[in-house]
């Protein structure tokens, strides 16, 4: 246990200034008692001449001296301890590996050999602690009061379920409730379980621009329930709506603009990112002012803040998405970031973080080497214990490689012709949604299309006549929005992609619920890190399924992240590193 995590702030004083973190703290005694003095001297690093750590109980300070360590130990009742320890000594490295692939240890070179603990004024290489707990923005970990800067994506139709939340968070981290795709009773009851249980948490708010009386209405619901942290995602454009909760109850304090809730988007194009990263378009506040939702005095200060809070910018990922390379991505959109900074004076600019195929200590550890302030994780948490899915889609998954995903049809936005990436083994989605695609974009309405394309859909593909579909659907419809009915009469075109999303969306409620009749029809979204996660783990504690609780693998993915972190800043010694160092495993935690 790394004192450094323990106490609730610990303060560095080297010659060239002072760098603090803050954690949730509380267990700066019992992690003493248990690690005893040398956990001390293991926080003075080279250059440090003073540390203090602050708890709630009690408050510890070291001074660096020639002779040795002043401690000092200040208890909330008024003791205090004066004590002094020797000037911790170097010890040789007999196995590197081990200590390599310990975040929390400090190695040095001297005289060509490596060693751990204090170096003395010879030595030519330094390899400092880099703990899971350090990587990314220590102004991330305090906006969202998490202990680790990673985050489980909003896995639509309730996938990242209430208990993959709940279970993110008692974990110390963050996780975003996978709202999309369900219907807003399903929402509500969610939230309200989420805010009952007390947690840090999100809500996912996906773009409907079929349907944007949806995105009003799951709106309006967030407000009513006081959802304070949404992630917006697939949206092509900024839309009144977001601007609409981001600008619910801004107000000034003290002479500064305070904004009650968080908005995270999830962009991958550089044109979609930049109105998120600007302050709110004079026009669509003005309209916001004028319908009601805010203030004269909130439109005023709606110039003062940019959009979103943070910018998750999302690369090669399971559902939505470019499949746009992450180091392509970052340093553009961050070069974006900080010119509309410049540009526009805001207080703060947003955070940057990565998703979408971070799968491996590797993957993560380069999305922090980039610059990310913070990750995502995706697909992997999908074979969680916790994902909101079934048994049989989560044996698919734990046997993906990274090759098994394709591109098909995204069941929201099927007239425009929208993809989404899908697991292939297994499941015939892509190809069957593709030919459902394809026959609606070439064939004026369902009756004109060929007798033999007909037999063949219905047979293969919806599994039942077109009649029986469309039955269902419009018993749908009436109930949603009887208008997309109306639509239909006129439109024999409308019609049949009504019916054809009846499949689409069929075929991922089919997968939850693993309904095996449908099993070659299921709609799994999943990226490539989905596979690169299984090789990791394959012939590790954490292959089995029942070992992938989501909070155990987000925090091996971090603790490998910092080993390799560690493994990069090793390399830079100049010393050979042994081949077997490069080989991370996952870690119990």
């Amino acid at each position: 246990m790394d004192l450094a995590t323990t106490a609730r702030r610990i303060r560095w004083t080297t010659a060239q200034g002072v760098r603090e973190r803050q954690n949730p703290g509380g267990m700066l005694a019992h992690a003493l008692d248990r690690e005893g003095e040398d956990a001390l001297l293991a926080l003075l690093e080279p250059g440090v001449q003073q540390v203090e750590l602050i708890d709630g109980t009690l408050s510890i300070r070291l001074q660096l001296e020639p002779d040795g360590v002043a401690v000092e130990s200040q208890w909330a009742g008024g003791e205090a301890l004066h004590s002094r320890l020797p000037l911790p000594s170097a010890r040789p490295v007999n196995e590197l590996v081990p200590a390599l692939h310990r975040p929390e240890l400090a190695l040095h070179v001297s005289e060509g050999r490596w060693w751990e603990g204090r170096p003395s004024a010879s030595f030519t290489g330094y390899v400092p602690p880099v703990l899971p707990d350090q990587l990314g923005s220590a102004a991330f970990r305090r906006c969202y009061r998490v202990q680790r800067n990673i985050m489980s994506g909003a896995m639509a139709g309730g996938i990242a379920s209430v208990e993959l939340v709940q279970a993110m968070a008692a974990g110390g981290m963050f996780g975003i409730f996978g709202a999309g795709g369900l219907d807003l009773g399903e929402v509500e009851r969610a939230v309200s379980r989420l805010v009952e249980g007390g947690g840090n948490f999100g809500v996912n708010l996906l773009h409907n621009p079929v349907e944007p009386a949806v995105e009003e209405r799951t709106v309006d619901l967030f407000l009513k329930q006081g959802v304070r942290v949404v992630e917006a995602s697939a949206f092509m454009q900024l839309t009144p709506p977001v601007l609409r909760y981001r600008l619910a109850g801004i107000e000034e304090r003290e002479g500064r603009v305070y904004v009650p809730n968080r908005l995270i988007a999830k962009v991958s194009r550089p044109e979609v990112a930049e109105p998120f990263l600007r302050p709110p378009p004079p026009a669509m506040v003005e309209e916001l002012r004028e319908a009601g939702h805010i203030t004269e005095r909130q439109a005023q200060l709606a110039k003062y803040i940019t959009v979103c809070d943070d910018l998750t910018i999302e690369a090669d990922s399971g559902g939505h998405t470019d499949r746009r390379p992450l180091s392509v991505l970052i340093p553009a959109i961050r070069r974006l970031r900080d010119r509309i900074a410049t540009e526009c004076a805001t207080a703060r600019p947003p955070r940057i973080g990565a998703a979408g195929g971070l799968g491996d200590p590797w993957s993560v550890a380069a999305a922090f080497g980039l610059g990310a302030d913070y990750v995502v994780s995706g697909s992997v948490n999908q074979a969680s214990r916790e994902a909101g899915t079934s048994q049989a889609v989560k044996e698919l998954l734990a046997a993906a490689n990274y090759t098994d995903v394709g591109m098909g049809p995204a069941p929201d936005m099927f007239e425009l012709g929208a993809e989404v990436q899908v697991l292939s083994r297994g499941s015939m989605y892509a190809q069957r949604a593709g030919k459902l695609y394809e026959v609606y974009r070439g064939q004026p309405s369902w009756e004109q299309t060929p007798a033999h394309e007909r037999e063949r859909i219905e047979k293969h593909i919806l599994g039942r006549s077109f009649a029986d579909v469309w039955t269902d659907t419009e018993s749908y419809w009436s109930r949603r929005d009887p208008r997309e009915l109306e639509r239909a009469a006129l439109d024999p075109r409308h019609r049949m992609a009504l019916a054809f999303r009846w499949y689409l969306g069929m075929s991922s409620r089919w997968a939850r619920s693993g309904e095996a009749s449908r099993k070659r029809d299921y709609q799994i979204w999943c990226g490539p890190a989905m596979g690169l996660f299984n090789d990791w783990v394959r012939g590790t504690w954490l292959e089995p399924l029942e070992a992938r609780s989501v909070a155990t693998l987000n925090r091996a993915l971090l603790h490998g992240a910092a080993v390799a972190t560690r493994l990069n800043i090793a390399r830079l010694t100049g010393m050979p590193i042994p081949q077997d160092a490069l080989r991370i495993l996952p870690h119990r935690s």
